[in-house]
């Protein structure tokens, strides 16, 4: 029997390969092959740069499942970081997260979600766009309250349709679709870009695969955790790795390169998304249905499977006295951590409202991976500390995977100061205020104890 601050294990290996698979299939896979082709120049640099951060976020996610097992408790990253290197980068860590990356990834999603939803719906009775993208933001906040064992199922049904909806489009592409050829991708040309374009697509490319370090903040709620946490992640991400692959190469092959260079972006917003464009090939307008349809799964399954994640590193820190005690409540019946999922949701609304999503995109991702490196470091001290302790599981390739993992972040985080200064000094900035409200908040937790015995 569990305590009431105690999760239950209710997630078995069918419903965390889910939220793994989920979590990652957003808006990424259909709205990124654009920017990346205006980068890059070239159909085939766009499909290498997709494998290059497929096997990145493999690499990263391998050395987080031997990680994940050793600590099997909700908080995931904020749990790895302060066991190895201390409460300060675990609170910063959380801090970043709780401010930005969790609320600004759930209103993305639910914003994407809306876009995708406008031209096939009408969501005038619910307020427009806004209204609608706040909508799902509370709806699938309250499903996360209620049930974390039904949230599971949910997350593994809406997951099914993503991946099915996928490998219908690459079999309407390679079978149906009019004027696909090979030639479509040998003619946009294969010269490298150079370092710098290449980093920024992989950057754009990275977003599509976010989401891979996401499950093991639920690892306190996964049965058979040294079983199911590095099985569910390498297949999972590997599977996502091929598909990625597949579906690009589907784009490259039934359209011009110049129609997916000019399809919807940063640059183009107006313009039809890629994947709308590939589906009219072999599915005339009512493509454009279909793939709103497509697309509207895919984010919801993404902002679903976000809300369940990222709530529980909130309701972690709060445990450990650094948030406000409030958000470590869990529900007496669902056993989910309700307080800290209804305070992400007030912020994602929040966010939703304000519509800035593309500039809070690239600062996330960019100091998503500074932590991501930090818990990838980890796994070395905690085989120097932690020698005796059992590993079902023990990173592969170790420790040249984890070292190639390191070696290309860096590079990464230093590119992209390079080539989005605005972006990622954001990023910095945010996290290196979370330091004097550290200090500042031990400082009256410490003194809260000596004032009540005076």
């Amino acid at each position: 029997m569990t305590s009431q601050n105690e999760m239950s294990r209710t997630l078995g290996f069918i419903p965390v390969l889910s939220l793994v698979v989920g979590t990652i299939l957003g808006t990424g896979v259909f709205l990124k092959a654009a920017i990346m082709s205006q980068y890059l120049g070239s159909s085939t640099w766009v499909l290498i740069a997709y494998a290059v951060a497929g096997l990145l976020s493999l690499a990263g996610a391998l050395t987080y499942a031997e990680i994940g097992i050793l600590f099997p408790r909700a908080g995931g990253e904020y749990i790895y970081l302060k066991e190895a290197f201390g409460e300060m980068p675990a609170y910063l860590y959380g801090w970043q997260r709780f401010w930005v990356s969790a609320p600004g990834t759930i209103a993305a999603y639910a914003v994407g979600t809306a876009t995708f939803a406008a031209p096939i719906m009408n969501l005038e009775w619910l307020g427009g766009q806004k209204g609608f993208a706040i909508a799902l933001i509370l709806v699938f906040s309250a499903l996360n309250c209620m049930n974390v064992q039904l949230n599971g199922r949910l997350q593994s049904f809406m997951t099914f349709l993503k991946v099915a909806m996928l490998f219908f489009i690459i079999g309407g592409v390679l079978f149906f679709a009019s004027n696909g050829t090979n030639q479509n991708i040998v003619a946009s040309g294969s010269a490298f870009p150079g370092f710098s374009a290449f980093g920024a697509a992989l950057l754009a490319a990275l977003w599509a695969y976010d989401g891979w370090n996401n499950m093991p903040m639920v690892a306190g709620e996964i049965k058979n955790p040294s079983r199911n946490i590095p099985w569910a992640l390498g297949l999972g991400v590997l599977g996502i790795l091929g598909l990625y692959c597949v579906i690009h190469y589907c784009y490259f092959y039934a359209l011009p390169f110049g129609e997916v260079l000019n399809a919807n972006s940063k640059n183009n917003p107006q313009a039809l998304p890629v994947a709308a464009k590939v589906a009219e090939t072999f599915m005339g307008p009512s493509g454009i249905l279909f793939l709103g349809i497509a697309m509207m799964f895919s984010a919801i399954g993404a902002m679903n499977g976000s809300i369940l994640t990222n709530a529980r590193v909130p309701y972690a820190m709060a445990k450990d006295g650094l948030f406000l005690p409030s958000l470590a409540k869990l529900h007496p019946k669902s056993q989910s951590p309700y307080m800290a999922i209804i305070v992400q949701a007030v912020f994602s609304v929040i966010l939703a409202l304000s519509g800035s999503f593309d500039q809070l995109t690239d600062y996330v991702v960019f100091a998503s991976w500074i932590f991501y490196a930090l818990v990838t470091a980890s796994v070395f001290k905690f085989r120097k500390t932690m020698p005796l302790a059992p590993r079902p599981y023990k990173t592969l390739g170790y420790p040249i995977i984890p070292v190639v993992f390191l070696i290309l972040a860096v590079l990464l985080l230093i590119n992209t100061l390079w080539t989005s200064p605005q972006e990622s000094l954001w990023g910095l900035v945010i996290i290196m205020v979370g330091a004097p409200v550290y200090y500042i908040q031990k400082k009256f937790s410490t003194a809260a104890p000596q004032a009540a015995t005076e």
